[in-house]
């Protein structure tokens, strides 16, 4: 080989080390030095859909890196541009390049948290989600009620009451509101499973007449295993004609669920009011959890029609009017009274279905 074709390459290692300590360089000023220094808090928002470039050049407009290009060709290369989430990252103090890139490969935007508990109605929700700076108070009363909507979650129910499943959301800040409420009625769909909807076929019932029940059980029951009971009370009442008389929906879009019910309460005509209308009311009172559903959908096979509440927030059932009458004086006399739900009773309900 000629000395001077040699010298070539034995060089071209060396260019190449210099190109690579060259490109290292270059990288290491786009992405480690900072580009805001002892800042205050900025807040930059990511907005749902924007694909990773779009999202570079909001960031890049902030003043949060350099040069758009080489940071999309990074997110490229680490994967990071397929897995952008949309929301409000805030940076401060000392903020490099690199540090923005871990904050949208972590998904590191600000969140608040609201939890829903069982039982909370519309009223209840929409002052926690206001509360939570997710949704203001007149967009969430306009989209639970929203006909188009509503239709478009696949709900028949005059609003989305009932349809809002009870759990703690972590919701990244400036989600938008239809987002917000279309997750927790996925939820629901993921509790309120294929299994149960078939069990829901099988009854004859519709979704919304079982969540309807399951709200009015949620609003009464308040000892888990009373659950199914209560549901057998209603499911009897149905089927003998009787009005529900279920003290909660009385005061549904009247008040406050936790005020105190009142005999005028008790006779004031609403749509919802089952002491004034036959059968169940046209859509939920309130939030009910998994294990109202189930008991709506899995009665217990008692014989009772009545129900009343005991001191210690246990019930007293009977199967007549009688007894009924004589367990609620007892209670006011400040009498303690036990009773045992026994099989026997489960075989003689079972027996008299059957003759039906």
């Amino acid at each position: 080989m000629h000395i001077k074709d040699r010298v070539r390459f034995a060089m071209v290692p060396l260019v190449i080390v210099l190109c690579s300590l060259g490109l290292a360089v270059f990288l290491g000023l786009q992405l480690f030095v900072p580009t805001l220094n002892n800042a205050g808090e900025v807040e930059v928002q990511i907005p749902e859909g924007a694909t990773f470039r779009e999202a570079v050049g909001i960031l890049s407009r902030s003043g949060m890196i350099r040069d758009e290009t080489v940071f999309v060709m990074i997110g490229r290369i680490t994967g990071i541009d397929k897995k952008i989430r949309a929301g409000f990252y805030v940076f401060s103090g000392t903020v490099t390049p690199y540090d923005v890139l871990m904050k949208l490969r972590l998904g590191r935007v600000l969140e608040y948290e609201i939890t829903i508990v069982e039982g909370d109605s519309l009223l209840e929700i929409g002052k926690k989600l206001s509360e939570a700076k997710l949704m203001a108070p007149d967009t969430f009363n306009q989209l639970v009620r929203d006909g188009a909507f509503i239709a478009s979650l696949g709900i028949k129910s005059p609003s989305l009451e009932g349809y809002l499943f009870p759990q703690t959301y972590r919701f990244s800040k400036g989600t938008l509101p239809n987002t917000v409420l279309r997750i927790m009625v996925q939820k629901l769909r993921e509790e309120y499973n294929s299994d149960l909807q078939e069990r829901t076929k099988q009854m004859g019932w519709s979704e919304n007449e079982i969540l309807t029940l399951a709200s009015i059980i949620e609003k009464e029951a308040v000892i888990d295993k009373e659950r199914a009971i209560i549901s057998g009370v209603y499911h009897n009442r149905l089927k003998r004609g009787m009005p529900l008389q279920a003290d909660p929906t009385a005061i549904y879009g009247v008040k406050n669920s936790r005020q105190k019910i009142t005999l005028d309460d008790l006779r004031r005509e609403t749509k919802y009011n089952t002491y004034i209308i036959q059968g169940l009311p046209p859509g939920p009172i309130a939030s009910p959890g998994i294990k109202s559903i189930r008991a709506a959908l899995y009665p217990a096979r008692v014989p009772y029609v009545f129900f009343v509440a005991k001191d210690d927030s246990s019930h007293f059932f009977s199967s007549n009017l009688r007894d009924h009458l004589a367990a609620i004086a007892r209670i006011r006399a400040g009498a303690v009274i036990e009773q045992k739900i026994d099989s026997k009773e489960d075989r003689r309900s079972a027996e008299v279905e059957k003759t039906q």
